[in-house]
């Protein structure tokens, strides 16, 4: 939940601003910035912890140009590991091509290859 730092490691990411903390100081309102589609994108995102430490998920507060986000991400302890299920689903304003769509997921696949290598250093 260090969402401040993700245009550290992501590359789409340009900035992560917290805006709201619950009483254990986790990000609740998050306002993003973004490279998406060849444009930058500003989105806010509200997080919910009510089912924590098994998953964690948010939720589109505002958005410029999607009408809808809605994530979590899902642990479930297996050994001495720990499996994470991440699950996404956007709505945009306006509809794309499906190819523009593929490429769009390519980059989000690209995004949590980059988090996994980040989480297992």
């Amino acid at each position: 939940m260090d969402v401040e730092r993700y245009p550290e490691w992501a590359p789409d990411v340009k900035e992560a601003v917290v805006r709201e903390r619950d009483s254990q100081n986790r990000p609740l309102l998050v306002e993003y910035r973004a490279s998406a589609l060849g444009r930058s994108t500003h989105y806010t995102l509200k997080y919910d912890y009510s089912q924590a430490p098994k998953s964690i998920s948010w939720h589109l507060a505002q958005g410029d140009i999607m009408r809808t986000i809605d994530g979590s991400y899902k642990f479930e302890q297996v050994g001495e590991k720990t499996n994470v299920t991440y699950a996404l689903s956007v709505e945009l304003i306006v509809p794309l091509p499906g190819f523009i769509k593929r490429r769009a997921e390519g980059r989000i696949l690209h995004t949590l290859k980059e988090l996994k290598v980040r989480c297992e250093s």
